[in-house]
Parts: C-alpha cells; sequence; structure tokens
C-alpha cells in the first residue's frame, strides 16, 4: 500500500507543481464550457478556442518561467 500511495503523491506533485498554469487551464475550460452551454457556440469552434488557448497558456508559463530563472 505505501507504494502505491508514493506513486499517487508523485502523479499529483507532477500535474500540480505548476498552480498558475493548472488555474489558468482550468479557467479556460470553465469559460469555453460556458460558451458552449450559454451561446450555443460550436463544438468545432470551442475545440478550436480550447487548442489556441491551452497553446497560448503554454508558451505564456513557459516564458515566464524561463525569464523568473534567468534572474535567478
Amino acid at each position: 500500500m505505501n507504494i502505491i500511495g508514493e506513486v499517487l503523491k508523485e502523479l499529483l506533485s507532477m500535474f500540480f507543481a505548476d498552480a498558475r498554469l493548472a488555474l489558468a487551464t482550468l479557467g479556460l475550460v470553465a469559460m469555453v464550457g460556458g460558451l458552449v452551454a450559454v451561446l450555443h457556440l460550436d463544438p468545432l469552434l470551442a475545440g478550436g478556442l480550447l487548442l489556441v488557448g491551452c497553446l497560448a497558456i503554454l508558451v505564456g508559463t513557459a516564458s515566464h518561467e524561463a525569464r523568473d530563472r534567468a534572474h535567478r
């Protein structure tokens, strides 16, 4: 049981290591889900928004981390 707990703890820490990235992605998914539910946005367009939004979040987070490491 101890090994399973360690593996689960490691997986959780891997996914939530960068809180900014996780929160931004959850916010994007919630926003696009709201647009689909309220404005009846086309699912293909919603998927495109998720793709572009996730890529923008990833680039922004990576550049922010690179700037932080450069100033250390």
